[in-house]
């Protein structure tokens, strides 16, 4: 407190030096005024006196033979002379001062955690559909009666808190992780399983259903495998009714398998010529401000740099700087060599690889072959499987047994 009295009232620094300092020291505490931060060096003083004080001192100085020198001036009243001559410094500071004020005021980020089964995309659409959003003023928010809105529009929900933290707004939720028990509905309708390639039956472990194939049969596309309809017999071993189940059966299917790619023998590659040019613009939330361009070049691309200052991110206002960089490029065409081409193509028969591997298919037999035709690379290959087959199909009661097939359900290798 003291020091913020001396600041207003302005003080200087002062070097007393000459015939005798102590007794100017002395003189001046006989008159009550008041030196501080007094150090000692050679035959020189330093101190400091409050600018009132300081006006004392010619008698003083006159008697006892020394000399003062300002070495440094301090406080308010040095500081507003040096700001009125500098009108356009005061306005801004004002500007800035009026800017912080009223930007407090209104909510300018919204930030939510806790949210895993909801998207942030869907909650921020209530939000808007609440008339909250970013840019509102804070006493229009009504933050219990939210809270409600989002535990009722989202029954997940279990418990919610907001907050405002400055011009941000806090929204933390959490969500119910229990599972969701849902009622088991009995498959009372029953359903076939039929084969969805051609091939030769390898191996089979019935568990439910009917079995119409065995090891080592020949099967075609939409062949009924196992029958989901279980016929009941009388004692003269007639049918007497139908009973109907899911089937269910482990089938492992040899078949072939086909796979090819093409590529072209040229390609059109980007190759930039060096030029550049950059446009800067100014983003406000959603809105952006940029001069108007023309296009910058034939043919080019665009890199995007972005930034905010510290100062708006602390205060969570959505203003950004940026610069666009567009370089110029022009299209070179090329061709494949063999090597580039076998390698491409071969990254293209690995993934497909891959992928059958992570389907649980086992590759017997392979044959590959890279050709050209028509201006292209090609790819193409067979290969011997086994894997498991099933299409799940409905059966019709009225059929009483007669399956019925939809051709929709199988997928053409």
């Amino acid at each position: 407190m003291i020091g913020l009295l001396k600041y207003l009232k302005g003080y200087v620094r002062i070097k007393v030096w000459g015939f005798s300092p102590e007794r100017f020291m002395n003189l001046c505490g006989n008159r009550d005024i008041l030196l501080w931060d007094i150090v000692k060096d050679g035959d020189a003083c330093y101190m400091s006196i409050s600018l009132q004080n300081f006006y004392k001192l010619r008698p003083i100085v006159k008697k006892t033979g020394t000399k003062v020198a300002i070495l440094q001036r301090c406080g308010l009243p040095f500081l507003i002379p040096f700001l009125s001559k500098r009108k356009i410094f005061i306005l801004g500071l004002c500007l800035t001062v009026a800017f912080w004020m009223i930007s407090s005021l209104f909510i300018w980020d919204i930030e939510i955690s806790g949210n895993y089964q909801i998207t942030e995309d869907s909650f921020m659409t209530f939000l808007e559909e609440y008339d909250v959003r970013v840019g509102m003023r804070k006493e229009k928010l009504d933050i219990q009666s939210m809270e409600k809105e989002i535990r009722r529009a989202f029954p997940q929900i279990t418990w919610t808190s907001a907050k405002l933290s400055g011009t941000k707004l806090l929204i933390e939720i959490k969500e119910n992780d229990a599972p969701i028990i849902t009622a088991t509905v009995e498959q009372t309708q029953g359903s076939d399983l039929v084969a969805e390639y051609d091939g030769k039956i390898t191996a089979m472990i019935v568990r439910k259903g009917v079995p119409k194939v065995g090891i080592g049969d020949e099967v075609t596309k939409g062949t009924v495998l196992v029958e989901g309809s279980v016929p009941v017999y009388n004692e003269d071993a007639t049918v007497r009714e139908y009973t109907y189940v899911d089937a269910d059966a482990d089938i492992v299917l040899e078949h072939i398998r086909t796979f090819r790619a093409r590529l072209p023998f040229d390609y059109v590659s980007k190759e930039y010529t060096g030029r550049t040019k950059k446009k800067y613009y100014l983003r406000l939330g959603e809105k952006e401000f940029r001069t108007p361009e023309d296009r910058p070049f034939l043919l080019y691309d665009s890199l995007i740099k972005e930034s905010r200052p510290l100062l708006f991110d602390k205060l969570s206002i959505p203003i950004y700087f940026g610069c666009y960089t567009h370089r110029e490029y022009q299209n070179t065409e090329h061709e494949y060599t063999l090597d580039e081409a076998q390698r491409i193509l071969n990254e293209k028969l690995n993934t497909f690889l891959i992928s059958l591997d992570e389907k649980g298919v086992q590759i017997i037999e392979k044959n590959v072959k890279i050709d050209t035709n028509s201006g292209t690379w090609v790819i193409e290959g067979e290969f011997l499987v086994q894997e498991s087959i099933g299409v799940s199909t409905t059966i019709l009661k009225e059929d009483t047994g007669e399956n019925n097939i939809d051709e929709s359900d199988f997928q053409e290798n």
